[in-house]
């Protein structure tokens, strides 16, 4: 969480303190008007950098997900430079549309202009030129950007209306391109914010292409086909296993994969709950029934259909050098454990670490327990199955009492966000440095 925050507010203070550098006159009170049009620019810049960084993180791209620590992390600065977006573009309208109303209504007095001097260079000459058409499209695209935003933010909106709406935003965000090109004051091109400003704006812009042609993660997607279907009624779980013949690079226990079987539906993000077997080439998923696709799955999904999986993505991989580890897996985060006992029972015993693995969990299925201890015991790891109605509520201090030797240990937490934020402030008052040894999985993409 730390480097996302340090992302986002790296960026809103490097375009902040380069824009300053290149127009300095918001320091000097002239008047109300000259600081507006001060902090339109600057309210511009910010909406239009933040949402261009957002463009450019929806591509998946490879290189920062390991210093983020995942693309989970990285889909969740996504999620705040949206935000970060539609709050300055809201400040950028009402700076504009604002001081016309409180013109309009006798609040203020429109000041008077005398002829613009001649612009020398051509190229400001054509921009000055567009100057109405690129009010009237930025402030259509505005609109537009603010339903698509809010409409990406609510959860309860339908998915498969999500996915098909949010590709509106790189048009959206192409008709924002102009409208910036065309306002932003001629002489920022030739400062740095300007350099900064334009490499953004060609890095969403790319972006924004890419999506609308359908190539997200294009390079990273594999034909497969399901060779197994097992569903679990009280838990509300499907088991799916997928074959993937040829193209899977092979992935990390906790890594997981997007998997597409409606084209009309998009790809989902499931975590994989298999190790990656050279001799047998398939991907296992397990799927719970949240929302409307996923409680459809069971009765869509056939033998022998074919999906496309896409990945592996993520970097929940298990990696330190801790004499022991603390799992938890609440629910249908147990996944990413699964994997990786599975991995480790690959090993012919050798257990880098001491592992307690809890898993916490509202519904209970005999048969799921029985496959998830054999998975425990084959893997060497100290398995907790706790059942809330039965065994009560699992706390850090619950954990603690398991584990005497947990001041030593890493935890690898899955499950729902505010879980784990709990038991994170529980073993940070405790004193375990949270910000080395804690590892969360923020498993939302949107």
């Amino acid at each position: 969480m730390q480097r996302i925050k340090l992302a986002f507010w790296g960026l809103l203070a490097l375009l902040t303190v380069l824009w300053l550098a290149a127009d300095a006159s918001v320091f000097r009170w002239t008047g109300y008007f000259p600081f507006r049009s001060g902090m339109i620019q600057h309210s511009g810049l910010i909406a239009i950098g933040c949402m261009s960084v957002a463009m450019i993180l929806a591509l998946r791209p490879r290189w920062p997900e390991r210093w983020f620590g995942g693309l989970d992390k990285m889909y969740r600065l996504h999620k705040w430079l949206g935000i970060g977006a539609l709050v300055f573009a809201v400040g950028h309208w009402l700076w504009a549309q604002g001081t016309k109303w409180a013109v309009g209504w006798g609040w203020l007095d429109r000041p008077q202009r005398g002829p613009r001097a001649a612009l020398e260079n051509p190229v400001a000459q054509s921009l000055t030129e567009l100057r109405g058409t690129a009010e009237a499209i930025g402030e259509w695209a505005f609109y537009a950007a603010l339903v698509l935003i809010a409409m990406a933010l609510i959860k309860s909106f339908p998915y498969r209306q999500f996915f098909k709406l949010h590709k509106l935003l790189a048009l959206t965000y192409l008709a924002l391109v102009f409208h910036t090109v065309v306002l932003t004051k001629f002489a920022y091109w030739s400062t740095p914010v300007g350099w900064v400003l334009a490499i953004l704006l060609a890095g969403g812009t790319w972006a924004a292409v890419v999506a609308l042609l359908g190539r997200v993660g294009a390079d990273r997607r594999v034909p497969g086909s399901i060779g197994k279907l097992q569903y679990y009624p009280a838990l509300r779980v499907l088991e799916a296993e997928v074959d993937v013949p040829r193209g899977w690079p092979g992935h990390k226990a906790g890594q997981f994969a997007f998997a597409m079987s409606d084209a009309a539906e998009g790809a989902h993000p499931y975590t994989i709950a298999s190790a990656w077997n050279e001799a047998e080439h398939r991907i296992t998923f397990v799927i719970k029934e949240l929302g409307d696709h996923t409680r459809r799955l069971r009765e869509k999904l056939l033998l022998g259909q074919t999906v496309t999986v896409e990945g592996p993505y993520g970097c929940f991989t298990f990696d330190d050098d801790c004499p022991q580890q603390i799992w938890v897996g609440a629910g249908i985060g147990v996944t990413p454990f699964i994997a990786r006992m599975k991995y480790l029972a690959m090993q012919d015993g050798r257990l880098p670490q001491t592992i307690h693995f809890f898993h916490t969990t509202h519904d209970h299925d005999e048969n799921a327990s029985a496959k998830l201890m054999a998975d425990a015991a084959a893997a060497g790891v100290r398995l907790h199955i706790l059942v809330d109605g039965r065994d009560g509520r699992l706390t850090g201090e619950r954990i603690r009492a398991a584990v005497p030797d947990w001041s030593n240990a890493s935890i690898w937490f899955c499950g729902p966000t505010g879980f784990g934020q709990a038991l994170r402030q529980d073993f940070a008052e405790q004193g375990l440095p949270v910000e080395h040894r804690f590892h969360q999985e923020l498993f939302e993409m949107r």
